[in-house]
């Protein structure tokens, strides 16, 4: 949240803005920068857009993206001795002017002073959605998404940042590995000998989607060798458009909404939206039907933070549905009978190709 801070205080002109505006990237592992711009940024909070509307800034079409500390995807660790590491991160998406992806350390100190660490692309690369564990004097950085020029697919990304000279390392593992992934867990073991990562999407080439990671994985802080701990065998599937291009279920949720809440010129507008896309008047309620299928089941259940999460049970098994922009990612958690899962994929296929007005096919993993 943008807090009321005046650029004053730090001593931030229009001048100074301009620059320290960029982000920019060390020449050694670290360099120390020291930006009374980037402190007031990191202070107010302000995005990109705001700090430009605040000090009359260029414009990011013109002079690139604007350093801010407004991100997702950015780790905050806590040192016994009160100090808060805030890791790399991205501001906004890929179709915004701002959009960035940062691979900077800023220590927060106890008083509130501030200091900022850059680095090297070489030494390390932009990151996001990564996970931070202190051991020791050090933090694991495991994972990322990243820039698409950055990730190596079947590889997963290591980097030790040590909490005194705050230099980074990057470290090879061995073993099987998750592979490229970010938003998951990492937990210390209690003998603080290991990590256990569990959960997040694992990017598998550009031709598909980001997957589920369904395993649990052991790193060995000693060897640094990778361990995979199951090796869940559920039916899994995507339901996606034969052409690859974007669904339009958000759409099609979104102007339900606003019919639920009465916000009438909001839904007629998405309507419109939809019939010129899709070439055709949808029926935009029969999305609630999408996961009802012609045998018993469960209540479908919503999740209530993730929004395109929705699960039933079927004779006593979890089934998961994520509703991605190019795809429907299917997830059984167990064994249920051939029969059954293929009414389920079949209904499925149906349904969105009606749905999208465009035929549709199924990818099984």
């Amino acid at each position: 949240m943008e807090e009321e801070v005046d650029p004053l205080d730090f001593g931030v002109t229009p001048s100074l803005f301009l620059e320290w505006r960029s982000p920019r990237f060390g020449s050694s592992n670290p360099t120390k920068v020291e930006s009374k711009v980037w402190e007031w940024l990191v202070k107010s909070k302000l995005s990109g857009y705001g700090a430009t509307e605040k000090m009359n800034g260029p414009s990011p079409f013109d002079k690139g993206p604007t350093w801010c500390f407004d991100r997702f995807g950015q780790s905050c660790t806590l040192l016994p001795d009160g100090r808060r590491l805030y890791i790399g991160g991205e501001h906004e998406d890929y179709y915004d002017p701002d959009f960035f992806i940062y691979n900077d350390v800023v220590v927060e100190h106890p008083n509130g002073h501030l200091e900022f660490f850059c680095y090297p692309r070489e030494s390390f690369l932009p990151t996001d959605f990564h996970s931070a564990t202190l051991v020791g004097s050090r933090v694991v950085i495991i994972g990322s998404l990243g820039y698409p020029e950055g990730r190596q697919v079947g590889h997963t990304q290591i980097y030790l940042l040590d909490t005194e000279s705050y230099q980074i390392e990057s470290i090879g593992p061995e073993g099987e590995s998750p592979g490229w992934i970010h938003k998951h867990s990492a937990r210390l073991n209690s003998d603080a000998k290991a990590i256990t990562l569990t959960g997040g999407k694992v990017y598998l080439g550009d031709q598909h989607s980001l997957r589920e990671n369904i395993d649990d994985w052991e790193l060995d802080l000693q060897s640094w060798r990778w361990k995979r701990l199951t090796e869940r065998n559920w039916p899994r599937w995507e339901v996606l458009r034969q052409d690859r291009t974007r669904n339009h279920l958000w759409e099609m949720r979104q102007a339900l909404w606003h019919q639920s809440v009465n916000w009438i010129d909001n839904y007629k507008e998405d309507i419109e939206t939809l019939e010129a896309e899709l070439d055709y008047m949808p029926d935009v309620a029969s999305v609630n039907e999408l996961y009802s299928f012609p045998f018993e089941a469960g209540e479908l259940v919503e999740d209530e933070d993730a929004h395109n999460l929705y699960w039933i049970y079927v004779d006593g098994i979890k089934v998961r549905f994520v509703e991605e922009d190019f795809a429907i990612e299917v997830t059984v958690e167990g064994a249920l009978p051939d029969s059954t899962i293929e009414l389920m994929q079949q209904t499925l296929l149906e349904r969105l190709s009606a749905l999208e007005n465009a035929p549709c096919e199924l990818e099984i993993y």
